[in-house]
Order: C-alpha cells, then sequence, then structure tokens
C-alpha cells in the first residue's frame, strides 16, 4: 500500500479499543491510543481518507455498583469520566474524529436491530441456565464479579470469565470453589432464563476468516486451538439489576456489555456521520469497499475475533479488514505498580512531561508483533533525550541562526547537496512501508539513520568555522540551508509520531509539512526565527512522575542529592557521603572516543566526540596533560552518562569521562579503559 499513488486515496476507518468508563486513563491505555493515532495520522499525512473513531464503554455491572457507591446516577458517572478520558487523550494528541459512549440512542439502536437480525436469522436460543447468585448483596454476579480456580489449567485468583494464565474461557459456574468479589460469599446456584448467539455454527467461516491474512499469525494460531476444540454457544444477556439497553421484548433482561461494546464503534461513526454527512453503509455495508481496521490488546481477541466476525457476518453487515493486536505495557521490566510508583496515570504523566516524549518512545518500541513493551525509564530519558533533541532538532538549532542573523532568515536558493537531499527523498517508501506495516520501531531506527547522515554533514562543513571569513558567506549559506531541508524531511518522516514537534517546526519552516516526494527542496524559502521546539528530559521530572505514582505517597523531608552532583564535590566528607542507592543512580556505560580535538583558549581540556552504542555525545574533560587528541581515538573509555549536561564556554559537554589522577598533584592522569567492550554496555 505505502506505493500507492495518492491520486487514489483510501477509504479508512479506524477503532481502537473501548476504555471502560469507570477509572482514570493509564499509560496502559495510552500505548494502545498512540499506536493507533500513528497510524491514522500517517494515513491522512499520505493523503487517504482515514477516519478514527472510538467511545467510552459505558455498560455493566461494576460501572452500577460504583456509581452507588459514590451516590450519583450511572449516568453522572459516565459523563464525568469520559470528561476525564477525552481530556487526557486530547492532551497526548489522539486525533479522533469522534470520540463518544457506547450509552447512546445509536448504539442503543444499532443493538437492538442486530439482535433482531440474529434472532430473525435463528442465532438466538433461549434456555433457563443455572447461574451463580450472591446471598448476601441478592444479585445475580457478573462475571467478574467471581472469582475462583480456573477449570482447566487450575490457576487460582481467576475472573468468571476467562482466565488470564491460559487464555481459556468458560461460564462463572465453571469456576473450581467460586466466591463473590462483592461480599466474600460463596454464590449459591440460582435458574435464571438467558439469550445465547449461536456461535459454533460460524466455525467454519472464522477458520476460513482468521486464516485470511487479516490477523498476525501468533493471534491466528491462537483462535485456532479455540476453533479446533469446538466453540461454546455465547450468553449474550444478563439480569436485572444491571447498567445497560434492555433486550427487546424481554423485561428485565439486558445486553451484555461486551454484545453493544462493538456495536459501540458503529454508534459512534454513526454519531459521526450524523454531523458530517456521509453514508453509513459505504463502511459498514456487506459490499463496502472500504477498509475496517481495530486496534485492541490481546486480552479481548476472543471478543473481536470470534463473536465480533460472526455477529457482523449473521446481522448483514462487512467483516474487519484487519484486527491489530498489540501486547501489554510493563514498566522497568515488571507490572506496573502502585506501590513503586510505576502505575502511571495518564494526567499524572502530563504533570510532568510532554506527551511527544513519551509518543516516540512507544513508536521506537512497538514493532507489528504482539510482544509486551517496556517502558524502561531510564531508556526512555537517554533516548528521548539523544534522538529527539541530541540528533534531530539540534540539526535546525546549529542551521538556523546562521540563516536568521546572516541571510534575513531566507534559504539559499540552490541544492548544495542534491544526492544527499535525494537520499533523504528516496527513504520515503521504505519509511511509509514500514509505518503501514506498524513496523514503528523499525521506521524509527531509519529515520535516526538519516539524522546521522544529516549532522555528519554539518559536522564535516563547519559553518562554525566557515562563517570566520566572510569570503565563505555563499558556502554557509548552502550548508546551513541543506541542513534545514534535511531537518525539514526528518521532521515530515516524524510528523505522525510527535505532532506538537512537528507543529512547533512548520511554525519555524513557515509551512505545513507533507510526506517527502521527489522533487520537494526548499530554496529561496522565507523561515522564521527559531524558537527551542522540544526540551531535553531531566531524571528529577521522572522522580516526581513516580513519586507522585506511589500508592502511598510521602513526600521527603529533604531532597535528595543525586549521585552525579556528588561526584562533582571534590571534597567528599562525612557530611556528603553518598548511600548505595545514589551510587546505583550513577550510569556507567562503554563509549569509543571517535575524535579527540584540543579545545582553543583551554589549558587542560580535550573535546571528545564519543560513540555511546545508540548515540554520540561530545564531552570535555581536563586530560590534556596526559594525552594527546591522536593517542586516543578508538579508545575504550567510560563515562558518566546520565550526569547532568554542563554549559561551558567552549560548549556543553554531555557527560563525564572517568580518570584517575597521580598521588602527586602532578599532571599525571589516567582514563579508565575497558579493551574488548562493546559502545553503550552498561558499567557494574
Amino acid at each position: 500500500m505505502a506505493s500507492e499513488s495518492l491520486s487514489s486515496p483510501r477509504q479508512i476507518l479506524v477503532t481502537s479499543a473501548l476504555p471502560y468508563a469507570n477509572g482514570p486513563l493509564h499509560l496502559g491505555h495510552l500505548l494502545e491510543a498512540i499506536q493507533t493515532d500513528i497510524w491514522v495520522r500517517f494515513q491522512q499525512q499520505r493523503g487517504h481518507n482515514c477516519v478514527y473513531v472510538c467511545a467510552d464503554d459505558a455498560h455493566g455491572t461494576p460501572i452500577m455498583l460504583r456509581a452507588e457507591q459514590m451516590g450519583i446516577t450511572p449516568e453522572q458517572l459516565i459523563a464525568d469520566i469520559q470528561a476525564d478520558h477525552q481530556r487526557d487523550l486530547k492532551a497526548f494528541h489522539i486525533a479522533h474524529d469522534n470520540y463518544y459512549t457506547t450509552h447512546s440512542d445509536e448504539t442503543r439502536e444499532l443493538a437492538q436491530s442486530i439482535y433482531q437480525r440474529l434472532k430473525a436469522n435463528n442465532h438466538i436460543a433461549v434456555r433457563s441456565i443455572v447461574q451463580a447468585f450472591d446471598p448476601e448483596k441478592q444479585l445475580f454476579l457478573s462475571d467478574r464479579y467471581i472469582k475462583g480456580t480456573c477449570p482447566k489449567c487450575k490457576t487460582a485468583d481467576q475472573y468468571g470469565d476467562n482466565c488470564e494464565a491460559c487464555g481459556h474461557t468458560y461460564a462463572p459456574t465453571d469456576l473450581i470453589d467460586p466466591i463473590s468479589v462483592l461480599s466474600g460469599a460463596t454464590p449459591i446456584e440460582k435458574e435464571s432464563e438467558h439469550y445465547f448467539f449461536k456461535l459454533p455454527e460460524f466455525t467454519e467461516l472464522l477458520k476460513d476468516w482468521t486464516r485470511s491474512g487479516r490477523l498476525q499469525d501468533q493471534i491466528a494460531n491462537k483462535l485456532s486451538e479455540w476453533l479446533d476444540s469446538g466453540l461454546q454457544e455465547w450468553d449474550i444477556s444478563r439480569d436485572a439489576p444491571y447498567f445497560g439497553f434492555e433486550i427487546p421484548d424481554a423485561p428485565g433482561k439486558y445486553f451484555y456489555v461486551w454484545l453493544d461494546a462493538p456495536i459501540g464503534y458503529m454508534g459512534s461513526h454513526a454519531n459521526l456521520l450524523s454531523r458530517t454527512g456521509g453514508d453509513f453503509n459505504e463502511y459498514w455495508g456487506k459490499e463496502s469497499n472500504a477498509e475496517l481496521y481495530h486496534f485492541i490488546g490481546k486480552d479481548i481477541i476472543n471478543f473481536h475475533c470470534l463473536f465480533w466476525p460472526a455477529v457482523l457476518h449473521s446481522a448483514g453487515y462487512r467483516l474487519p479488514s484487519g484486527v491489530f493486536v498489540h501486547g501489554f505495557l510493563t514498566v522497568n521490566g515488571t507490572k506496573m505498580s502502585k506501590s513503586r510508583g510505576t502505575f502511571i496515570k495518564a494526567a499524572t504523566y502530563l504533570e510532568c512531561l510532554q506527551a511527544d516524549y513519551l509518543r516516540y518512545y512507544f513508536a521506537a518500541k512497538l514493532g507489528s508483533g504482539v510482544d509486551d513493551i517496556d517502558l524502561n525509564l531510564e531508556d526512555f530519558l537517554q533516548r528521548v533525550n539523544s534522538d529527539l533533541v541530541g540528533k534531530v532538532v539540534n540539526i535546525a538549532s546549529r542551521c538556523a541562526g546562521f540563516i536568521s542573523k546572516r541571510f534575513d532568515g531566507t534559504l539559499s536558493e540552490q541544492c548544495s547537496e542534491p544526492a544527499l537531499l535525494g537520499e533523504f527523498i528516496a527513504a520515503s517508501d521504505d519509511i511509509a512501508a514500514l509505518f503501514e506495516a506498524r513496523e514503528y520501531s523499525k521506521a524509527i531506527r531509519a529515520i535516526m539513520s538519516l539524522a546521522d547522515r544529516a549532522n555528519q554533514y554539518i559536522d564535516s562543513h563547519k559553518p562554525w568555522e566557515l562563517a570566520k571569513d566572510p569570503a565563505n558567506a555563499q558556502q554557509v549559506h548552502d550548508v546551513c540551508s541543506t541542513g534545514i531541508n534535511l531537518f525539514r524531511l526528518l521532521i515530515a518522516y516524524l510528523k505522525p509520531v510527535i505532532p506538537e514537534t512537528a507543529a512547533k517546526a512548520e511554525a519555524f519552516l513557515n509551512l505545513e509539512l507533507a510526506w517527502p516526494r521527489a522533487g520537494c527542496e526548499l530554496t529561496g524559502h522565507k523561515i522564521n526565527k527559531f524558537k527551542p521546539l522540544i526540551t531535553r528530559i531531566e531524571q528529577a521530572q521522572i522522580d516526581k512522575m513516580v513519586d507522585a505514582s506511589k500508592e502511598n505517597n510521602e513526600q521527603p523531608t529533604a531532597p535528595a542529592t543525586s549521585a552525579t552532583a556528588r561526584l562533582e564535590n571534590e571534597d567528599v566528607s562525612e557530611s556528603n557521603e553518598i548511600t548505595i542507592d545514589d551510587f546505583f543512580k550513577v550510569d556507567l556505560r562503554v563509549a569509543r572516543v571517535i575524535e579527540a580535538d584540543h579545545v582553543e583558549g583551554a589549558d587542560k581540556l580535550l573535546q571528545l566526540k564519543l560513540d555511546v552504542g545508540d548515540h554520540t555525545r561530545t564531552v570535555f574533560s581536563g586530560i590534556k596533560s596526559a594525552y594527546a587528541p591522536e593517542d586516543l581515538v578508538d579508545k575504550l573509555v567510560v563515562v558518566v552518562a546520565n550526569l547532568k549536561p554542563r554549559k561551558m564556554r567552549f560548549g556543553t559537554s554531555e557527560g563525564m569521562v572517568l580518570a584517575a589522577a597521580g598521588d602527586d598533584g602532578g599532571d599525571e592522569v589516567w582514563i579508565v579503559q575497558t579493551p574488548g567492550a562493546v559502545p553503550g554496555m552498561k558499567v557494574t
């Protein structure tokens, strides 16, 4: 699809899973929303008609009970939660065309209509079943309000609908040693009439559809296990009291939330079309030529890849073009934890950090597979600072000043490096293909490789040196204009990922960034004065976020002193001893010396350019008395990688090279070397 002519725009409808309307969003929710939004923005930037709808999942027993506890109506609860969700999603630049609720007239009408079609097609069965009932609460127990041991794998503490350990689905009454989550009482069995969707009748259809290339192989294989073991009829009804839609002609019976939740996609889209115009059947009809994609987590594949397509088929609607499944989010290698401060709410993150940081980091980690994604907070800081600040934005900041001050903010009339510019533009189709396939991490690597090429170009031409001689004015103009052009192409590729930064870049560049294509060189163009587009992440921001996320948040009586600050003290006395925890904060990495130069006007300093594995950085080190620059090239040294950058009159030093001084106070200095190591390796 990536090389498809933009003269033939595709019609695409995209959804992401509906957040449940009983609590705030956390970073796990944002993983999916960001993954989806990047794909949608990419399609739109390529010129396609891509519509993104979502909604709050607003029905079920949990919402009813929470509203009761709060002393408000369920309607008030879901309205308040929806407002919070929309605020957070907007702050993360999730550009829904419509964000709605499943508790709507559109979803009610569609759910009732679909049910009537299923019933008319003889795909609904009605029979009495024995159901778990809480004798203390006088309430039939929803499957999420009963726990016990999985009847298949015997894992304890599993909910009443499916096992998180083995993925097996079952009825709540199948659980071993069940208890009511609401009261702790042992449920009793009580008979009730229920309504069932005849899912087994769609086994062959689902076998064909799940193997049609619309799903990842891993998901298709998992679904095959369920299909081969035999599908069961699906209970789509719940007894009163229940917050949801009542089943037509069945007083006291309500649609199970998982019947009307996916219909909420249709309801949200119908609501959008009621305002913008358009044909609902153009997207949902059997003969639709539009594309329909669902982004979901791996915990709800049974609903989206078995129940949903079967319901759509029976009701006379088209089936999804694809269901894109992602893994779970971990933080620092483990499940999110309130006690460790890694169960981070969206609002808490936003109080401390910019949204584009997280969008970029998730993109740098996400592929098309179903593996879990880890938000390593140390790596998060390093990667964002290195890539976005140190590589991409740095290009503009290095060139813009020359253009503004010396050439009235106007780019050169000629492209001095057409081959290099052509290389950047030629990458367009490959990068587009990676975004299309949701291989975001590979796309980011390709873009950052181009960023390295751009920085190498600027480093090799050194416009700051050329500018010292007025005779080089045209060369300075051409070099810096080429740098701005390369920066523009990089930001254009990154626009779906970091929309806020891209918008600031567009204001600076004085244009809207389209997807790069041949012949898009920018010459003789007026740009605006450069303003910082994105700032470095400081460790203090992450510490603040983690501390604010802890379940029992206690403010320290005095601020902790960082280990890196301790290292700057020359006199380590008993009053400023560090703890082992302080020491563990120091990030020591192996680095290879790429370049070493004298520093004009400095008696003791050498300027080192270091390869730290996934990026380069500049460090000023006071080792000139012991080493000639040429003696240091290719040596493997140890650098304090998380030392706060220090602005000096010669430039900014981005770390500290470890060295030991002689004991006689003379000029003897020995750098710490690590022969045989690999740049970027952590030193412990």
